[in-house]
């Protein structure tokens, strides 16, 4: 006589589905924290002109971004293609750029106010009397911390 019965069926016992909302918690928060959200859509040419001495910007959250170019083709019917200048995700005149500096100032904690630099990325074609203009807009709202950023590589081959 035998005290314990072995069972003599061949059924697997069911997958426990207990840890399974915290293994998706874990999946939706390593997500969120490494995704970076895109700030903005080119929409002009930015074929950066090349430089020999640069300096890499170390904290981004304290830039302002400015573009200048040509009209992308989608835009070239509606804009022409005369060099205009974007900010953030829309094309704006050298008079708006004041504004816009203000309110990205705004945006910005008050420790960081005092200490935000402008960078211009224009493209290598573009003329000067834009970047001018836009500097010109950068005095009035005392924004006079500006960086130009470029390619690393031989500045003659801008010549070309």
């Amino acid at each position: 006589m035998s005290k314990f019965n072995k069972k003599k069926s061949g059924e697997l016992p069911p997958v426990s589905t207990a840890s399974l909302p915290d293994i998706v918690f874990m999946l939706l928060f390593f997500f969120m924290t490494v995704t970076v959200m895109k700030d903005s859509t080119l929409n002009v040419e930015n074929n950066l002109p090349n430089a020999d001495q640069i300096k890499k910007l170390e904290k981004k959250d304290r830039v302002i971004y400015i573009y200048a170019g040509k009209p992308t083709r989608e835009y070239q019917k509606q804009f022409g293609t005369e060099t205009k200048i974007q900010l953030n995700d829309k094309f704006a005149n050298a008079t708006d750029v004041g504004d816009y500096i203000l309110e990205e100032r705004g945006k910005k904690a008050q420790e960081l106010q005092n200490v935000l630099t402008t960078s211009l990325k224009i493209d290598k074609n573009s003329n000067m009397g834009i970047v001018q203009d836009i500097k010109l807009e950068l005095r009035k709202v005392n924004a006079l911390k500006v960086n130009y950023t470029t390619y690393e590589g031989n500045a003659f081959l801008n010549l070309q």
